[in-house]
């Protein structure tokens, strides 16, 4: 029986291709492009949702926060404007129609004068000391305002809030009273302390001066300082700390380790807060000493040039000095604590 011809065999190498291979071949590539494409569209869907979301969030945020901008920003800017317009001039109030336009003279004569200096060191030494201090304080206060059992933390958020709500003349004028010297009842009570008597004045040199100036704006506003951080205490997530408790970790270790880097947002908005409220003091400083004995600040400074002297144009150059300082201050503190906002409020 004839079987036919013989059949040659399959070539082999680099270009044994045959069009059943090539047939089989380019399905399995096209089944694998479609099907990834097919993963990647539900992908880009979400992006373009979550996109749409945001924009929709932002926008929401601008209806809401942007007429109180606005009105803010008349009300803040033109004061700003004006009073960098005066300083460029020698004004007194007293004699109007003698103002001379002097350039940014004001300034060279502020900036070589050691008194601005001087008070720009007051200054300084009061905020650093008292945001110190009220960072401490109202760590704790805030720590103990969370921890604290669910029935007193109404009435122990009250009773610490208290020194905030009060006026602060009112408070400055209460501190001033328990110190004076005559109607004070600070010497008597603490009589049993090294160097305080009932012959001690306190606003009679500068370090005592300063320290019950300190001390008063330290009960005023650690308050402040609390509430602000106890907010950032409830941001921390409480299976971290238990998971570290579980770990080993110490009650120092899970507070330094857990707790403060997941409230650096908290602190930052805390110290800088503060920070701007401090170099503006002015209050305390007015009642008590009135800037006598090496206490006056830049505030005073400014209050007495203008108000005091009826310089407007030296007075205003020191209000731009002190603004600028402000924003300085504000600058410094965003790039020390390198913190975004928008991340930790988990918008990344």
């Amino acid at each position: 029986m004839n079987a036919g011809p013989p059949t040659e065999p399959a070539p082999r190498g680099r270009h044994a291709t045959t069009p059943s291979t090539t047939t089989e071949a380019d399905p399995p590539r096209g089944g694998a492009a479609s099907r990834s494409g097919t993963r990647g569209t539900p992908d880009a869907a979400a992006k373009a949702a979550r996109s749409d979301r945001s924009r929709a969030e932002a926008r929401l945020g601008w209806y809401l926060a942007g007429p109180a901008f606005v009105v803010m920003l008349a009300v803040t800017l033109y004061p700003i404007l004006q009073a960098v317009y005066d300083s460029l001039f020698n004004y007194k109030l007293t004699a109007p129609d003698d103002r001379a336009f002097v350039g940014l003279n004001n300034y060279v004569v502020i900036l070589t004068d050691s008194v601005w200096w001087r008070d720009l060191g007051v200054t300084l030494f009061i905020t650093v000391v008292t945001v110190v201090i009220e960072l401490i304080l109202g760590f704790a206060l805030a720590l103990v305002m969370h921890r604290a059992i669910k029935r007193l933390r109404g009435l122990l958020r009250t009773a610490i809030l208290v020194p905030y709500g009060i006026i602060t003349v009112v408070s400055a004028f209460a501190w001033f009273y328990a110190f004076d010297i005559t109607s004070g009842y600070v010497n008597h009570w603490f009589d049993w302390v090294p160097g305080v008597g009932p012959d001690l004045n306190w606003f009679a040199q500068q370090g005592t001066s300063l320290f019950v100036i300190i001390a008063s704006e330290v009960w005023k506003t650690t308050p402040f300082i609390s509430l602000l951080l106890l907010a950032g205490l409830a941001q921390v997530p409480g299976d971290l700390e238990e998971a570290a408790k579980v770990d080993g970790a110490t009650a120092w270790q899970r507070f330094a380790r857990v707790i403060v880097p997941n409230m650096k947002a908290a602190i930052m908005v805390a110290v800088l807060f503060r920070a701007l409220d401090a170099f503006r003091i002015f209050d305390n400083v007015f009642i008590m000493t009135n800037g006598a004995n090496g206490t006056e600040v830049l505030s005073l400074l400014a209050y007495r040039t203008s108000i005091g002297q009826l310089q407007i144009g030296m007075g205003s150059a020191i209000s731009v000095l002190l603004f600028l300082c402000v924003v300085l201050i504000c600058f410094i503190a965003i790039k020390l604590f390198k913190v975004d906002l928008a991340g930790a409020r988990g918008e990344k």
